[in-house]
């Protein structure tokens, strides 16, 4: 049996602080060759102590708890093995807003900003009553995030957004319910558009699946594992959603009502051939000059 003095000095023999945490993750990390190993090793510490970075450096001495040691050790070993650090903390900043994420929903990308960036752009020219609320539906909203965005930004605005998914709407109505959103942003269970009532919207947003089963080799390896691979991959060319969307979106708009989805560089060249019918058809760049938002107003 071992005496009292052993199992303390055992104890003590455990002890890490901030800086030799930070190392060994920043190590085990390098070793299974996950990107930016430095930013995924103070991101996880920080979610495991709930501090920002500043803390991290300015107590470098700082003992972790066993239960903070265990805790970050577990973090670490779900990052080395592949999974996203959004998915490992269960959060993602998007638009300024903190967001649950969970492996239900596809986690947001500061590219899909530009989607709202575009709607706020073409809002903002429209000629609009106080007494009718500009009406937008959200198709496919995963975690919420272009809804809940929209709905900051357009106080007035009357929301809507749908998901084939019920685990993804429970998230994003739980987003919602974080920001004091939920009274604003009806939620549907349904399949793209299916179920809207016809001519009743301003705009028809979305970031729906648009990679192409031909393109697979070349997506992240973590995001062909981990993300929902119906909110990644559209079918074997990259349009089958879109080619479905486009029709159910021009039966829901107004006259005059906007169309306005993400895209991607890969099938930018075909997407203005499926609006040949609509007016103002345009294809916006991100900040990489990739073609990244296609928008186009019904006639």
């Amino acid at each position: 049996m071992r005496s009292s003095s052993q199992r303390t000095l055992r104890l003590e023999s455990r002890v890490v602080n901030l800086r030799d945490a930070l190392t060994s993750a920043l190590d085990r990390l390098t070793a299974a060759r996950v990107g930016s190993p430095r930013m995924n090793a103070e991101m996880l510490l920080m979610f495991t102590l709930s501090c920002d970075r500043a803390y991290l450096y300015a107590h470098p001495e700082r003992e972790l708890t066993a239960e903070e040691q265990s805790r970050y050790e577990e973090a670490i070993t779900q990052r080395a093995r592949g999974i996203p650090a959004q998915y490992v903390t269960g959060h993602q900043e998007f638009w300024g807003m903190d967001l649950i994420v969970s492996p239900a929903v596809l986690i947001p990308r500061p590219e899909t900003e530009h989607v709202i960036e575009t709607v706020l752009h073409i809002n903002g020219g429209r000629a609009s009553s106080p007494a009718e609320p500009v009406r937008i539906i959200d198709v496919g909203t995963g975690s919420g995030c272009i809804a809940l965005a929209l709905a900051e930004e357009l106080p007035q605005a009357e929301i809507h957004a749908t998901d084939i998914s019920p685990t993804a709407l429970e998230i994003a109505g739980a987003n919602a319910a974080r920001y004091n959103l939920a009274a604003r942003i009806r939620f549907h269970e349904t399949d793209l558009l299916a179920g809207m009532d016809r001519g009743s919207f301003d705009f028809v947003v979305s970031n729906p699946p648009y990679v192409g089963e031909s393109e697979e080799d070349q997506v992240q390896l973590e995001v062909r594992k981990f993300e929902p691979r119906h909110a990644v991959f559209a079918g074997p060319t990259g349009l089958e959603v879109i080619e479905r969307l486009i029709p159910q979106a021009q039966d829901v708009l107004k006259s005059g009502g906007w169309l306005v989805f993400e895209i991607s560089g890969t099938i930018a060249a075909q997407v203005p051939s499926l609006l040949h019918s609509w007016d103002q058809m345009q294809i916006t760049n991100d900040l990489q000059g990739i073609p990244r938002v296609a928008s186009a107003q019904k006639p």
